[in-house]
């Protein structure tokens, strides 16, 4: 017989966990499937040579144990759990490094950040002053309304009732991107082309095509919830969670890869695995991309979701470093993005994402030595020439990494001397652990459309969700986080177990 649950979960990526979790302590059974032999997805942490590395991301929101407003997911959702999480305040967000010698570090304290703006671009500081607080007044709309679903007739009631002139505000603000409202106080082009770093430094788009929402929640918070490094990595968050499920009484399954989600007369009823396992649920979640959900898990052609309705985000070239301590010098911040030409930034390769968590968290690496990592993006068809079990696969993959290192000792000189260990992985590496199509980081709005146009949980298959980067609001930790509550949301009401605002 098929095993039972309220939920089943496709993927343990931080969108699917936090849906799972926050049910499961609902009291709704949940099973979680996953095909690596850890959780996380991109949010994951692996060891090499005694190294621990953050295999995706690094930049937190969501940890500040202040208790105004809701944006502080990930506190929230730990403490409803009763799982702690210890994290270390990271004072600065990225330290930009730009052509001209233009390099900004984004301060925790806010003025602070303004400041070096104002310095750099004197003739621009009531234009500076003005973005910014627009930017602010979009948090301070988010940050007093209740997480929930935006497809729940009765979350949006609650919501209007008690915060109707905000709710109409923000519905307002959903119009505007990020860019625009930039142009409208700003017309220094440098100081532009920083703006439009800063939203690709996050949602890989300038900010003509990122919605002011979402800059709203990424270019204010740093300055009240602030970054926040989990003690241990990235992959602490994850693990995390799977012990709230797991504390509950819900369960995790490693290495069980799911095939197709089982419909039966137009409704979602489980999930058949690789090897024909069958199991059935009430609700089925997909943490997938929207394209692997209705391409590859639902068999309804009907169902198909063309390549070009959302622009695909590209993917990773990635490189892990383990390097003598002696290079990174006092006082170095944690995370960096340097851009060497303004025309190439938004290229393949043409922006470096570099991080060294280990100025926070010495104990990622042996003592005396450094964990780096730094990417680029690419795209699988860069690679498809190469066998990945040959040599020239492996000596593309180094050349190209140091290239790459070379272009870092912009802000660390002598780093491709201080390389003891190095580890690399392609978009195809992407593609194979994270099953995801083309390793993308996910689909993205076109310029111009109304974030609200971002698919939300409910899917066209009833019975069947989606949680993670292709729903509202969007790529990012903690925004495939709010993805995870608004799903657990909605799904809770629909059996009769709403959840308590967290």
């Amino acid at each position: 017989m098929a095993e039972k649950a309220d939920v089943i979960v496709i993927g343990a990526g931080i969108g699917g966990l936090t849906a799972a979790a926050l049910l499961q302590e609902r009291g709704v059974s949940t099973i979680v499937l996953e095909k690596n032999s850890f959780p996380g997805g991109s949010c994951s942490s692996f060891r090499k040579g005694g190294y621990t590395f953050d295999a995706g991301a690094s930049v937190f929101y969501g940890f500040n144990d202040d208790d105004r407003g809701t944006l502080n997911l990930h506190s929230r959702i730990f403490r409803k759990l009763g799982i702690p999480v210890t994290t270390i305040p990271d004072p600065v967000q990225i330290h930009y490094h730009m052509p001209a010698g233009f390099n900004v570090p984004v301060h925790y304290d806010r003025n602070r950040f303004l400041e070096c703006l104002y310095r750099r671009f004197p003739h621009e500081r009531e234009g500076i002053r003005r973005f910014y607080d627009e930017l602010e007044s979009v948090y301070d709309i988010l940050n007093s309304l209740p997480a929930g679903s935006l497809e729940d007739p009765l979350h949006i009631a609650a919501v209007g009732a008690s915060n109707l002139l905000k709710a109409v505000a923000l519905g307002y603000k959903t119009l505007f991107s990020m860019g625009g409202t930039a142009r409208r106080f700003i017309h220094d082009q440098e100081l532009l082309r920083f703006i439009d770093l800063e939203s690709y430094s996050w949602a890989v788009q300038d900010a003509i095509s990122t919605p002011l929402v979402n800059a709203g929640i990424c270019l204010a918070d740093r300055h009240h919830g602030g970054i926040n490094y989990p003690v241990g990595g990235s992959g602490v968050i994850p693990d995390a969670l799977v012990k709230g499920i797991e504390k509950f009484g819900g369960s995790v399954r490693f290495r069980c890869e799911v095939e197709q989600v089982v419909i039966e007369n137009g409704v979602a009823v489980g999930v058949r695995l690789k090897g024909g396992e069958e199991l059935r649920a009430r609700a089925v979640v997909s943490n997938a991309t929207v394209w692997d959900t209705f391409n590859r898990l639902v068999a309804d052609s009907r169902l198909k979701v063309p390549e070009d309705r959302f622009i695909k985000a590209p993917s990773w070239f990635q490189i892990y470093l383990g390097v003598d301590g002696s290079v990174i010098p006092e006082g170095f911040d944690m995370h960096h993005i340097i851009v060497d030409d303004w025309s190439k930034y938004d290229q393949y390769g043409g922006t470096i994402y570099f991080s060294a968590p280990t100025v926070l968290d010495p104990a990622l690496a042996p003592a005396g030595k450094h964990a780096l990592h730094v990417f680029v993006t690419a795209e699988t068809w860069q690679w498809e020439k190469y066998d990945r079990q040959g040599d020239d696969y492996r000596r593309a993959k180094e050349e190209y990494a140091r290239s790459i290192i070379a272009r870092c000792e912009k802000i660390l000189p002598g780093l491709q001397d201080a390389v003891e260990l190095m580890v690399t992985a392609t978009p195809q590496t992407h593609e194979r652990y994270l099953n995801r199509w083309d390793g993308s980081y996910g689909p993205l709005l076109k310029p111009g459309q109304n974030v609200l146009r971002k698919p939300q949980n409910r899917t066209p298959v009833r019975n069947l969700f989606a949680a993670g980067d292709s729903t509202f609001p969007g790529q990012g930790v903690i925004a495939v986080t709010y993805s995870g509550v608004s799903c657990a949301s909605y799904i809770a009401r629909q059996l009769g177990k709403p959840l308590d605002y967290l």
